[in-house]
């Protein structure tokens, strides 16, 4: 049974306060072509204002597929969005990187983002990838499509990506053609989700209408990642914010939908938590996860595939304050059967990405998982023979039973997550979960990669060279480092 926050009409509640406010509010486009198209399906215009009548929004959702499958780069499946589960995947675009030090705090780079989507690729518990840091040492022109060229040469997993500008959409476009065999193998076999996020209130700046509408039209899955911020870029009460969340991810669905009919979508959120105190924006607040779940509910209301920022930490260092916020959401997104959660491996708001986090917040992920699974109540798993064979006193540890059940009822976390006893704890080194991280991430990072070889390789390639072309910028020396004949 799914976690559920709002009362029994809360949905139907929302969603006719959100088309009443789509009709007769509606929101900004800044992209001419966007509005045009807008337009011709009969929303009402006004410049750049664009309101959405109700027949418009309802025709939107009934042809918004209620799935979205997701395939690695070799085609195999790796998720259906909007079927039960959750799948993890690191935060995406911080800008900063906690050296293993675990204090130092410095700009990201390639190499970083490199390194971290290579360990991310042995972590099970982590099903897709993300662009998950800026690249300072890459020209801006090209930071987009660049960072999704080090994902697809890196690991085999999905991706969540996206442009943050208009160009920069087709560029990525190439990219992933170059891996899948073409626009039509991707449309067919989607291996990456692009963001799309609107400007609360009630905005949509002009590379993310862009990429929307051409997004739909190259068949690639949108996640509408409405931010809302209460008392700030929206209403301070949790119910007002969620309202808002609701007005924008719809106005985006239906920009995909005139687009495209059919187009696949995502009903995603990074709700935020505006602390008055120190002007800060709390991704890991609980009443922002609060949010995300109400959000998720309603879009599971709506029967669409969803997603939130969660599993995170606003915290500076990976500490008590990370373990417990990253541990809060992980578990709270899980019961609430949100689809797509990105956070891993996160602190400081968002900005700030660590290889140690990550290997321990995979640890996190994985317990969370487990909860989903249920109890089994067939005879094998009741046991009533084996309790009124063995009767008071018997000796369950050394039945048959046993050794048969105990690797599959139970998740065994470690090397972080420690159950050891304290003499042997202390015999083995003594170290901390901070300690541990470390060494595991190293032992992870010393097993061979997972890097495209071949002509698909050679493809990628090619299309990135294309990119530095057409934006007329030299390719960096990471590029170049991975062209040598050793690499």
């Amino acid at each position: 049974m799914t976690l559920g926050l709002l009362p029994p009409d809360g949905p139907e509640r929302l969603h006719a306060a959100a088309l009443a406010l789509l009709e007769e509010v509606g929101v900004r486009i800044a992209a001419p072509p966007a509005v045009k198209v807008l337009a011709a399906a009969g929303a009402r215009v006004d410049g750049d204002r664009v309101r959405m009548p109700r027949n418009l929004v309802e025709q939107a959702l009934a042809a918004a597929p209620p799935h979205v499958p997701l395939h690695d780069r070799e085609g195999g499946r790796v998720a259906v969005l909007g079927e039960p589960g959750t799948w993890f995947n690191p935060g995406s675009c911080a800008t900063r990187w906690l050296e293993s030090d675990g204090r130092t705090v410095r700009e990201s780079t390639a190499s970083d983002l490199e390194t971290l989507l290579a360990l991310n690729d042995t972590l099970e518990h982590i099903a897709l990838q993300s662009t998950a840091l800026v690249c300072h040492d890459v020209p801006r022109q090209v930071g987009d499509s660049y960072r999704l060229w080090v994902a697809l040469a890196t690991s085999p997993k999905p991706v969540v990506t996206g442009a943050f500008s208009a160009e920069g959409l087709h560029d990525l476009l190439d990219l992933l053609a170059a891996v899948a065999g073409s626009r039509d193998a991707l449309a067919a076999r989607p291996l990456a989700v692009f963001d799309a996020c609107p400007s609360p209130p009630l905005k949509w700046a002009h590379p993310a209408a862009m990429n929307i509408l051409e997004g739909a039209r190259a068949g690639v899955p949108l996640n509408f990642i409405s931010m809302p911020m209460p008392g700030a870029a929206s209403p301070v009460t949790l119910a007002g914010s969620l309202l808002l969340h609701t007005v924008e991810n719809l106005s985006g669905l239906v920009l995909a939908q005139v687009a495209q009919p059919g187009a696949r979508v995502i009903w995603g959120g990074a709700p935020v938590v505006f602390d008055m105190r120190y002007g800060t924006s709390a991704m890991a607040a609980m009443e922002a996860t609060l949010m995300g779940l109400a959000a998720a509910e309603m879009g599971r209301w709506y029967r669409l595939p969803t997603h939130t920022y969660a599993a995170l930490s606003d915290g500076k260092v990976v500490d008590a304050q990370a373990g417990a916020e990253t541990a809060a959401g992980a578990v709270l997104t899980v019961l609430g059967g949100i689809n797509l959660v990105s956070g891993p491996g996160m602190l400081e708001f968002a900005l700030t990405h660590s290889l140690e986090k990550l290997v321990i917040d995979h640890e996190i992920c994985g317990q969370a998982l487990g909860l989903t699974r249920g109890l089994r109540l067939d005879p094998e798993a009741l046991a009533s023979e084996l309790i009124a064979e063995l009767g008071p006193g018997g000796n369950y540890l050394a039945c048959s039973h046993t050794r048969r059940h105990f690797r599959s009822e139970f998740r065994l976390p470690g090397p972080v997550l420690d159950r050891r006893d304290r003499r042997t704890w202390h015999a083995e080194g003594a170290r901390d979960s901070w300690q541990q991280a470390r060494e595991e991430a190293a032992s992870r990072l010393a097993r061979p990669p997972r890097r495209l070889q071949g002509p698909r390789r050679e493809a990628l390639d090619a299309a990135m060279r294309e990119v530095f072309r057409r934006r007329q910028v030299s390719p960096p020396p990471h590029f170049l480092a991975h062209l040598r004949p050793d690499r």
